[in-house]
């Protein structure tokens, strides 16, 4: 096992904007790391980096206390796990996980022992004589971990490899990873787009945007204290809901309704003024009795999803702010009839028609407020 750091490295394809800009991020002896954001983040050509796979334009990249920006992948001792699996289709299983100590001419007793033993950890011991096409996609990714198991590198290096799985087998595998890595502590960085993957896997999580890291960090200190609106309205599905308000005298305006702000809020607040946006989770907006400070709304769709229901909801008097890019709403939502709408997780006894009256109240305690200009978040956890 091996730390692995990014000492500002910088990786540019011509003349084009960096996929990834100054990087810099130390990963622990063990840790199991994510990184995450949309398509064209820089998160794979960061992890291509770490493997050799990519050369650095610019900075360092260190595993162990071996700076091997120069190296070529053959001598990092790192193993790759890619999202299309990789296997040899005219070897068999056994050949498959075998490769890489065939290549290092392992002795013939340890090379059969090190692939038994892989397979034994991940369930594949009646597979060893298959070959690719007569076995599932679980199946092949359980080999191509396996391969990448035998090795015993220092680290584990993950590109999606479960995103051409279906929804059942993801989570099943997502388990396994888990018991894995709780079992070998091999440290990994695993590169995903899939926020369930993100949050459930990772000791920390990167949250990567147009090749540079918006915020690092626990997967429940994301969700409740993101940085700035572009991880807010990444993390969490569905995503955060975004309004116009004001803040003024220690108070808040949402539109048409004052709210009453907790006193530690607004002790942290007691300086700002002027307009801010507000950030609330879906489960933050809940029904009420009609008492003070409660906001009347219409049902416009209700989803519901077994344990929960997803309420979209026009409130009067609320005004959705549009946060542009990384928005919590795509631009066909906004453009289209839920534009102007927020959502809400409802207990799944809720039943409502569309056009169906309700009164909401909102957790003030749970609000997160974000500048309108940089968009960082005014509230430091």
């Amino acid at each position: 096992m091996a730390t692995i750091g990014f000492d500002r490295a910088t990786k540019r394809f011509g003349d084009a904007r960096a996929a990834v800009e100054e990087l810099t991020l130390d990963v622990a002896d063990g840790e199991f790391l994510i990184l995450v954001g949309p398509s064209g983040c820089g998160k794979t050509t960061a992890l291509r980096m770490v493997a050799g796979l990519e050369g650095v334009t610019s900075g360092a990249i260190r595993i162990g206390e071996r700076d091997v920006t120069d190296l070529p992948p053959t001598q990092r001792d790192v193993a790759m796990v890619f999202q299309n699996y990789a296997l040899y289709p005219h070897m068999t299983v056994f050949d498959n996980i075998a490769f890489p100590l065939r290549q290092r001419r392992t002795k013939r007793a340890e090379l059969a022992a090190r692939v038994d033993e892989a397979a034994r950890l991940l369930g594949i011991e009646e597979l060893l004589q298959r070959r690719p096409r007569e076995l599932s996609g679980g199946q092949r990714q359980r080999v191509a971990i396996g391969r990448a198991l035998v090795r015993r590198p220092h680290a584990f290096l993950m590109d999606e490899p479960l995103s051409n799985l279906d929804a059942k087998l993801r989570v099943q595998m997502r388990a396994e990873l888990i018991s894995l890595h709780e079992r070998l502590g091999i440290t990994t960085i695993y590169v995903t787009h899939d926020q369930t993957e993100a949050m459930t896997l990772g000791d920390r999580v990167v949250v990567m945007n147009k090749g540079v890291v918006q915020q690092v960090d626990a997967p429940e200190r994301l969700y409740r204290h993101p940085r700035n609106t572009f991880v807010a309205g990444f993390i969490g599905s569905p995503a955060m809901n975004f309004l116009e308000g004001t803040l003024a005298g220690g108070g808040l305006r949402l539109g048409e309704h004052s709210v009453e702000l907790p006193d530690a809020l607004r002790s942290t607040l007691a300086r700002s003024e002027g307009d801010v946006i507000v950030g609330l989770r879906p489960e933050d907006v809940v029904l009420a009795a009609g008492q003070d400070g409660t906001i009347a709304a219409e049902v416009a769709i209700s989803e519901h999803l077994g344990p929960e229901v997803l309420v979209h909801l026009r409130a009067g008097g609320l005004r959705v702010a549009d946060i542009g890019e990384g928005a919590a709403k795509s631009e066909d939502e906004r453009a289209g009839e839920l534009g102007d709408t927020i959502v809400a997780r409802f207990a799944p006894g809720f039943s409502a028609p569309a056009g169906e009256r309700v009164t909401l109240s909102l957790r003030a305690d749970r609000m997160r407020l974000f500048d309108p200009g940089s968009g960082d978040s005014l509230i430091r956890a």
